[in-house]
């Protein structure tokens, strides 16, 4: 008799015909997994194994568009979700309204956003009795708020932006489940070391109770980020020789691309891109797919031409971009590039394509493009070390910026300084003219704090050309820590101080100004939090919630609400040099 071992995970929801969606399980043999909707909607789909574990991703036809209707999943014809005396609201599928005088009207789109989240503190975990060392999670959080109000505003999507498990910060819990079958005095230790260890990361996230109900009737769109895989993944071409010289990374990078692929990617993709995909198919016409998936997981790690994680969602009239900015890296100091050819390609074509379409263009990316002066400034001094613009590739100078490359985490949009130039340009391709959207905004996590960063204005638009608001938004971390210098350089970071000594490093480099000026508007704010932005037509409202304790038990608290598109937007195109 089949078992439900993990999941369900609502993951896409169509906004266009607004009659199917996704959802992910894991059983604990093989079966056929069905969803039935009170609607009388429904899907089903034979599991596939990897590692002799079995998954589907079922599709669910016949929704009725602009409701929210319960589900129940089954395996084998047997009701497992919801258990039994389940202390949850019924999980749900809620789809947009798209026909008759809704069409009509804005649609409203709630988009939630975070990353790095630590299921468990590595130091600890949550144990009864005993308060969480690096304070409440936001995810937890969040969903203890919506199951206890079933009339409460619910995101449309949550953006997980990175860091979703931590294959190298593992938790007592885990270590304790790895000692159990392998030595952990042998590399790589108390990190994950293959595919089943990963499952074992995914376990301990997912089948938190609140966070399993928020999963399986929030809709979620994911990308990695170092953690999901090592931290500092693929820093640069030095880094990377250095790695594969161990023992053991091999092993780990090939697990990491299958468990992403089983457990997040899948669950990116549209109907029609999963009936499309070619692994997807061959996972299905074997009784073990794990050759199938293995193969392709390392074909993936040894050229990141050969696949291409990043990914387009469609809200109404908001469009959104999940670019993968760590495993699509080109690592040669001549050529660096934070995406290489087709991956840029791909993104320059989706952002430029069908002007008009969207109200709202978001670029989902894990590392930020616009950071404090300060840290952009030191890593594009280091980029010019390491490619010998002081004495040389080979020479002391290169030597160093390349310690302090993988020392201090330089490694941003900013360390790629050609691919930051694209971006900003592509950025400003899409802001201006008179089919912009109303904003283009890029949401980023990694950096452990929040804020809000905008190309500054100095002059009207040229002829009053229409320009779309021009937004960082990034939004980290859901469930972890910061420590206290960290939060001080952050500070100095933003500050007057800061930005006189980033001059001085880029003067050094000889890396010359940034091609635009920025300035943070809002923040630095530190804790466990999410943002959300709600997108209504032309107008966009930002909202940041922070993960507190109380003595009436744990709360979302407000840190910020504000307009977006109240005030006449700045002039992207006359930003000056800083």
């Amino acid at each position: 008799m089949a078992g439900l071992r993990l999941g369900p995970l609502l993951r896409y929801v169509d906004w266009e015909a607004a009659s199917t969606a996704t959802v992910w399980v894991e059983a604990d043999r093989p079966c056929t997994a069905e969803v039935r909707c009170a609607d009388g909607a429904s899907g089903s789909s034979r599991t596939f194994a990897v590692a002799g574990h079995h998954y589907a991703l079922v599709v669910v036809s016949g929704l009725t568009p602009g409701s929210t209707t319960a589900y129940e999943v089954l395996l084998d014809d047997r009701v497992v979700w919801p258990p039994e005396q389940y202390g949850f609201p019924p999980s749900t599928i809620t789809t947009p309204s798209i026909s008759g005088a809704a069409k009509a009207a804005p649609q409203t789109v709630r988009v939630a956003f975070g990353s790095c989240r630590w299921a468990a503190p590595p130091g600890g975990g949550h144990l009864p009795g005993r308060r969480d060392p690096v304070g409440p999670d936001a995810l937890d959080t969040l969903a203890a708020r919506l199951a206890a109000d079933p009339d409460a505003e619910r995101p449309d999507v949550l953006l997980l932006l990175g860091d979703q498990v931590y294959a190298d910060e593992t938790s007592k819990e885990t270590r304790r489940r790895l000692a159990a079958r392998r030595d952990l005095d042998e590399p790589p230790g108390a990190e994950v070391a293959d595919y089943d260890e990963y499952t074992c990361l995914y376990d301990e996230s997912w089948r938190d109770p609140e966070v399993r109900w928020l999963l399986s009737t929030v809709p979620s769109c994911m990308i990695f980020d170092d953690h999901d895989v090592i931290d500092d993944w693929n820093t640069s071409a030095a880094w990377l020789a250095g790695i594969r010289a161990t023992s053991w990374w091999h092993e780990r990078i090939v697990s990491g691309l299958m468990s992403y692929w089983v457990y997040q990617h899948l669950g990116n993709l549209s109907p029609a891109e999963l009936a499309a995909d070619p692994l997807h198919a061959a996972v299905h016409a074997t009784p073990d797919g794990t050759e199938a998936v293995r193969q392709f997981a390392a074909e993936a790690a040894a050229d990141p031409t050969r696949t291409r994680w990043s990914y387009r969602r469609i809200f109404g009239r908001v469009r959104l971009l999940m670019v993968d900015s760590r495993a699509a890296r080109v690592l040669d100091e001549q050529q660096r590039a934070m995406l290489h050819p087709q991956e840029a390609r791909w993104l320059r074509e989706e952002a430029l394509a069908a002007p008009g379409s969207c109200d709202h263009l978001l670029i989902g990316t894990s590392l930020p493009w616009l950071l404090p002066p300060l840290v952009h400034d030191a890593e594009q001094w280091s980029a010019a070390l390491c490619r010998g613009e002081r004495g040389g590739p080979d020479g002391r100078w290169a030597r160093i910026g390349e310690s302090l490359r993988q020392r201090s985490d330089l490694e941003h949009w900013a360390a790629f300084p050609e691919s930051f130039g694209q971006l900003t340009e592509l950025i400003r391709e899409v802001a201006e003219g008179p089919e912009a959207p109303a904003t283009v905004c890029v949401l980023s996590g990694d950096v452990h704090h929040a804020y809000i960063a905008e190309p500054s204005q100095s002059a009207p638009s040229p002829g009053g050309t229409p320009t779309a608001r021009v937004l960082q938004l990034t939004c980290s971390p859901v469930h972890n820590s910061i420590p206290a210098p960290l939060r001080a350089g952050f500070r100095f970071a933003w500050s007057g101080a800061g930005r006189l000594l980033g001059r001085l490093l880029a003067r050094h480099g000889r890396t010359g100004p940034p091609s635009i000026r920025w300035h943070r508007t809002d923040g630095p704010w530190f804790g466990n939090q999410l943002m959300t932005l709600t997108l209504s037509g032309r107008k966009a409202a930002l909202s940041l919630v922070q993960a507190k304790s109380r003595r009436t038990g744990t709360v979302l608290e407000l840190a910020f609400d504000r307009l977006l598109t109240d005030d006449a937007p700045p002039s992207f195109s006359q930003s000056t040099k800083r």
